[in-house]
């Protein structure tokens, strides 16, 4: 029963995503005492491998984003621990964490990428290393954080590369601009839920686009081909399988259809964590379904395991 039951919603943390975390995280916890579950909230700092020892939780729902919180570290941590988990594993968080390596497998299962290399960000920034357009992202970062998109006719990549204040590490990723239109589904339970079409306010779909009131439309279902909404689904399927993600995952697109329909689809990321917010993206996708976000919060913590 959910009422004996004490989860644990890891939060905050110290990555460049902590905001983003901790908006996740209070949203989870509310929707987590209204189904009866006895909820603590944890705003991990370095000691939480005490204070999970101390508290000893039935479950630790993982509502960390960014370094630390889903890319295998806290996973790894609770492994040992032996607490059951929400969303992926050790593995697969890791492996979607570092783009570079996400889209290796993508690359191994036949899924659809563009061209990229990855270098230094001061390599980046001395010369163009794909002819533009191209986008540069850190390898290891998500929630669009230190992105940019260099157009033709830009005389440089931006000088925040090259700033001492620059703490997204030092590899970044060029690659191929995807003109077009942004889509994401979300998967659970290894089943695609909908897809959805993001349409941003500002130039692109950054940081402020996801996160700012009003900075972003979210149209669910997308309109666009039957053939390409359907082909969106299978590959963010194919991409979660791929990975060994479980719980529930988000796979983001671009769909060029400047020449027509159906599009070309091409994957970008897989977030093994996606936001969790009552309005976020997954979250929309399953009430879409007819799942409710406090539905969805219980059946992630159902789904918690711990070992695979």
């Amino acid at each position: 029963m959910s009422e004996k039951r004490h989860v644990a919603v890891l939060m905050g943390g110290w990555s460049a995503e902590r905001p983003v975390s901790l908006v996740t995280g209070k949203g989870c916890a509310e929707a987590l005492r209204a189904e009866g579950f006895r909820v603590t909230e944890i705003d991990v700092g370095r000691d939480i491998a005490e204070v999970l020892l101390n508290l000893k939780p039935d479950v630790c729902f993982n509502a960390l984003h960014g370094q630390w919180g889903e890319d295998g570290c806290v996973q790894g941590l609770l492994e040992i621990l032996n607490i059951p988990y929400t969303h992926s594993g050790v593995l697969a968080s890791a492996v979607a964490m570092h783009k570079e390596r996400t889209k290796a497998v993508y690359r191994s299962a036949g899924l659809p990428i563009v061209n990229d290399i990855v270098c230094s960000r001061h390599d980046v920034s001395r010369q163009t290393a794909i002819k533009p357009p191209f986008v540069i992202k850190p390898v290891n970062q998500g929630s669009s954080v230190g992105v940019f998109i260099i157009r033709s006719g830009d005389n440089r990549p931006p000088e925040q590369l090259t700033s001492p204040d620059w703490n997204l590490g030092d590899e970044v990723m060029v690659e191929e601009f995807v003109p077009g239109r942004e889509l994401t589904v979300a998967v659970m339970d290894g089943k695609a839920l909908a897809v959805t079409e993001i349409v941003p306010r500002t130039k692109f779909y950054d940081y402020d686009a996801k996160y700012a009131e009003g900075g972003s439309e979210h149209v669910v279902p997308a309109k666009l081909h039957p053939d390409a909404y359907q082909s969106a689904m299978d590959l963010a399927e194919k991409a979660h399988a791929v990975l060994g993600c479980r719980g529930i995952s988000r796979t983001d697109f671009r769909y060029d259809d400047t020449k027509g329909e159906p599009g070309r689809l091409i994957l970008l990321e897989t977030n093994t964590q996606p936001g969790m917010t009552p309005t976020s993206l997954a979250p929309e996708q399953a009430a879409f379904k007819g799942i409710s976000y406090q539905a969805l919060c219980r059946w992630l913590v159902e789904d918690a395991s711990c070992g695979r």
